[in-house]
């Protein structure tokens, strides 16, 4: 279906109130966008009206990016999207979408919007937020189903749906990738055998990365067990058990330095892809907080998202996994070596550790 008023007659006599998703994509569908569709459907029900929207949105291209080689396979897509169970599916012109050219009123997308890949691509997010601000109008849906993959762009939308009280609740589903652990996307038909082969680093570099806080994590283990803190280590070492102070220097640095050590981890496998051939060219390793793309600090607690962004080749590629909880939430430790409580400070009446089980305000809005 090409045209807007078309769709609004089939949304007027078919939609089901309550029970109708969107899936917006930029067309070359894979099984991500797949599951997306299916997604949708299991969460609408056999009853309910799953849209998808096929449309390769020129607002969000910058000058010497990918938009007219852009692949585009509308047949193969219509396709695709029957066999996940779309109800119908929505390919308008970009004249269709924007008659008198770009619009003149756009979505901005605030300062995390000039982040990571809006750094990388100025603008992007603005005219992402754009169609994606349209499509919400045209589609009408209670559901909207995103791909964690573009996480920056999930954390956005769900902003932008939060703050401008659109009536949707936004889901999103988790990364589909190749039996390699490369992330599925319509760029990866661009890359030769030998340029695949260095940009599995990306999935590689984000594993290894979830793999060293597990170490991480089991140390942080001992040092709740064991009260291991730097003041601890530190009176171990006046008292002469040079053994014990060192074991317990480890692991609390286990405590401090997670978020440290999951950059190091990833960065590792990133740098000895840059020296491959051919080449890895980094753009950003960055571990952010989910909730303003910010990069946390050595100290953060809980969850972080890991994500990366390379290119090989003249091929772009962007890739993330949520790690997590980094360090331990709780009161600083207050025994001394000898491991007697310490009661000359005020007794908390409540008994609670303050900020320990606390919401982060502005978790994934």
């Amino acid at each position: 279906m090409p045209d807007i008023a078309g769709l609004r007659r089939t949304l007027d006599r078919r939609a089901v109130p309550g029970r109708t998703a969107v899936v917006m994509t930029m067309g070359a569908l894979h099984r991500g966008h797949a599951t997306l569709i299916r997604a949708a459907r299991d969460r609408v029900g056999p009853e309910g009206f799953v849209t998808v929207t096929v449309f390769v949105n020129p607002l969000q291209f910058g000058a010497g990016e990918d938009l007219d080689r852009y692949p585009r396979t509308l047949d193969a897509d219509l396709a695709l999207a029957a066999r996940a169970g779309a109800d119908v599916v929505f390919a308008p012109a970009a004249t269709g979408m924007y008659p008198a050219g770009r619009p003149g009123v756009t979505v901005a997308a605030g300062p995390m919007g000039e982040r990571l890949e809006g750094a990388s691509r100025p603008g992007h997010f603005d005219g992402m937020l754009t169609v994606v601000a349209k499509l919400l109008q045209l589609t009408r849906p209670d559901l909207a189903f995103f791909g964690q993959k573009d996480a920056q762009q999930l954390a956005l939308i769900r902003r932008m749906v939060h703050d401008l009280d659109f009536p949707v609740e936004i889901v999103g589903v988790e990364t589909v990738r190749e039996d390699d652990g490369l992330a599925l996307s319509s760029r990866n038909r661009y890359l030769s055998a030998a340029e695949r082969e260095t940009a599995l680093a990306l999935s590689r570099a984000l594993f290894a990365a979830r793999d060293r806080l597990a170490a991480q994590q089991a140390l942080t283990a001992r040092a709740e067990a064991a009260g291991g803190t730097l003041a601890r280590a530190a009176a171990l070492s006046a008292l002469g058990e040079a053994r014990l102070a060192a074991d317990a220097a480890a692991v609390a640095q286990a405590v401090t330095g997670c978020a440290d050590a999951v950059r190091a981890a990833a960065r590792a496998v990133l740098d000895e892809a840059g020296r491959a051939t051919p080449p890895l060219e980094l753009d950003y390793l960055a571990l952010v907080d989910p909730a303003d793309f910010t990069e946390v600090g050595a100290d953060h607690q809980g969850d972080a998202i890991l994500a990366v962004a390379a290119r090989v080749g003249t091929t772009r590629l962007i890739d993330n996994i949520t790690v997590g909880p980094l360090g331990i939430p709780g009161t600083p430790d207050t025994t001394d070596p000898t491991g007697t409580p310490d009661t000359t400070g005020p007794a908390d009446p409540t008994g609670s550790q303050d900020g320990a089980d606390s919401p982060r305000p502005g978790d994934r809005p």
